[in-house]
C-alpha cells in the first residue's frame, strides 16, 4: 500500500492529511515543531478542520522529523508560495520543501505540488532541485505531479472532499496514477490535465481572473463616489441582468488572490511580454487601503471631527470574514494611513491570534473597546460584528465607514 506524506500542514496541507488519513497510511510533516505538538494534542488553528475530522484520521501521523519521510511513496508538497517586498515570486518555501523531499525521496516514488505556481516552475525550479538533492534522474527514476490546490478558508460548504481537484502528470502513467490517488478522496471528481503546465496555468489564472474583476468593480467604487451614488445600489439594480458577475468592491488580500497575479506576471515578464491588465487591477486593489484610510480622514474633517490624537477603530484584521487567516492582509494598509495622520487606531477582530498579530505586523489587537470613536470602519465583515453594542461605539457624529457593505445602511455614514 502506498504512504502518502503531506509536506506543509497549513490550510491546504492538514485537509489533504485528514482526508488522506482516513483511508491510508499518511505522514503529516511541517517545520513548526509547536504545530505538529498542537495537532497531536488536537488544536488546530486554522479554523479549517473540526476537532472531530481530526479524530477520525487514525491512519495519520504528524512529524517534524524529515526523516520520518523515507517511509513515503506520494509526496504532496502544500507550502506557501508569496510575494517579496518587490512583488516577485518568493520561491524559497517551495525550494527547501523540495530539498526536504529530495533528501527521502526513491525510485517510483511521486513528488506531487499542490502550491500556487507560474506555468513552469515545476519542470524548471523543483525538479532540478528534486534531483540535485536525490541524485536520481527525473521521468526515470521518480515523477512529478500537479495539483493545484481550491482551498478557500472560512468556507464551510465548499471544503476539500466536494472541489472539483484538477490533476496532472509528468507522464501519461503518472498523471493517471496521480489522478486515481485523488480520487480516493475527492467526491466531486477529478479534471485530468494534459500537462503540468496547463494544471499551473490554470491555477494562476482563476485567481488573477478574481483579482481583475474585484479591481473593475473598486474602479468603478472610485468613480461612483465622484458622481455621487452608491456603489452597492448600482450593483444591485445591474444585478437584475441574468449574466452580470456581482462582484462587490473591497480590499483584496490574502495568500491567493492578492499574489498569484504576480507568479504569472513574473512569467510573462520574463518572456518579453508587459502584462497590461494584470498589472492595472493589482495596482488598484492595492492601493484601496489608502483610499479608504483618506476617504474616512476626509469625512471625519467635514464633521469637524479631531484627527490627530483622534480615536479611530478597525473592525477586523484577518483577509477575509470568519476565518483567522491574517496572510498579505491588506487592512494593514488601511490602519498605517490612519496612523500616519496622527491618529490613534485601536484594532479588533475575535478571530485573529494576537500574538501572530504582533509578530506579522507589530499590531496589539485590543482586547476590550473603547467607546465612543470619532471613527469606526467595518474591514471585515466577521459575523460577531453584526452584535456589537453601536449606541455605545458611537456617537451623532461617529463616522462609520463599512468597507464591505455588511452593515444596515441607516446606521452606517459611507460605504465603499
Amino acid at each position: 500500500m502506498e504512504t502518502v506524506g503531506i509536506v506543509g500542514l497549513g490550510y491546504v496541507g492538514l485537509p489533504l492529511a485528514v482526508e488522506f488519513g482516513k483511508i491510508i497510511p499518511t505522514i503529516g510533516f511541517d517545520i513548526d515543531r509547536k504545530r505538529i505538538d498542537e495537532l497531536k494534542r488536537g488544536i488546530e488553528r486554522t479554523e479549517e478542520v473540526t476537532a472531530e475530522e481530526l479524530s477520525k484520521a487514525s491512519k495519520l501521523e504528524y512529524t517534524f522529523d524529515s526523516k520520518d519521510l523515507e517511509k513515503v511513496t506520494r509526496f504532496i508538497i502544500t507550502v506557501p508560495t508569496p510575494v517579496d517586498e518587490y512583488k516577485k515570486p518568493d520561491l524559497r518555501p517551495l525550494i527547501s520543501a523540495s530539498k526536504t523531499v529530495g533528501g527521502a525521496l526513491k525510485k517510483g516514488d511521486i513528488v506531487i505540488y499542490e502550491s500556487t505556481v507560474y506555468p513552469g516552475c515545476t519542470e524548471e525550479i523543483c525538479v532540478p532541485v528534486l534531483e540535485g538533492t536525490s541524485g536520481l534522474k527525473f521521468n526515470e527514476d521518480f515523477f512529478c505531479g500537479y495539483s493545484p490546490e481550491r482551498i478557500n478558508p472560512g468556507d464551510k460548504v465548499h471544503r476539500l472532499p466536494n472541489i472539483k481537484k484538477i490533476t496532472s502528470g509528468s507522464t501519461i502513467e503518472t498523471a493517471e496514477r496521480v489522478d486515481e490517488l485523488y480520487k480516493l478522496i475527492i467526491k466531486a471528481g477529478t479534471h485530468r490535465a494534459p500537462s503540468l503546465k496547463v494544471a499551473e496555468a490554470a491555477k494562476v489564472i482563476e485567481n488573477s481572473q478574481r483579482d481583475i474583476n474585484i479591481a473593475f468593480v473598486n474602479e468603478l467604487a472610485l468613480i461612483f463616489e465622484r458622481i455621487g451614488i452608491d456603489t452597492h445600489e448600482v450593483l444591485e439594480a445591474a444585478s437584475t441582468k441574468w449574466n452580470f458577475l456581482a462582484f462587490k468592491p473591497g480590499l483584496v488580500g490574502g495568500h491567493c488572490i492578492g499574489v498569484d497575479p504576480y507568479y504569472l506576471t513574473h512569467k510573462a515578464e520574463g518572456l518579453g511580454y508587459r502584462p497590461e491588465v494584470i498589472l492595472s487591477g493589482r495596482r488598484i486593489n492595492d492601493n484601496m487601503g489608502i483610499h479608504i484610510a483618506n476617504r474616512v480622514i476626509k469625512l471625519m474633517a467635514r464633521q469637524e471631527l479631531t484627527i490627530k490624537g483622534g480615536k479611530i477603530l478597525v473592525l477586523g484584521l484577518t483577509f477575509k470574514e470568519n476565518c483567522p487567516d491574517i496572510r498579505n492582509s491588506k487592512v494593514v494598509d488601511l490602519i498605517n494611513e490612519l496612523s500616519s495622520f496622527g491618529a490613534v487606531v485601536d484594532v479588533y477582530d475575535p478571530h485573529a491570534d494576537p500574538a501572530e498579530v504582533k509578530h506579522e505586523y507589530g499590531i496589539d489587537l485590543a482586547q476590550q473597546l473603547r467607546h465612543p470613536y470619532d471613527a469606526i470602519v467595518l474591514a471585515v465583515s466577521h459575523n460577531e460584528f453584526n452584535n456589537l453594542p453601536w449606541d455605545k461605539l458611537k456617537t451623532l457624529k461617529t463616522i462609520l465607514f463599512d468597507v464591505k457593505g455588511f452593515l444596515d445602511k441607516s446606521i452606517i455614514t459611507a460605504r465603499l
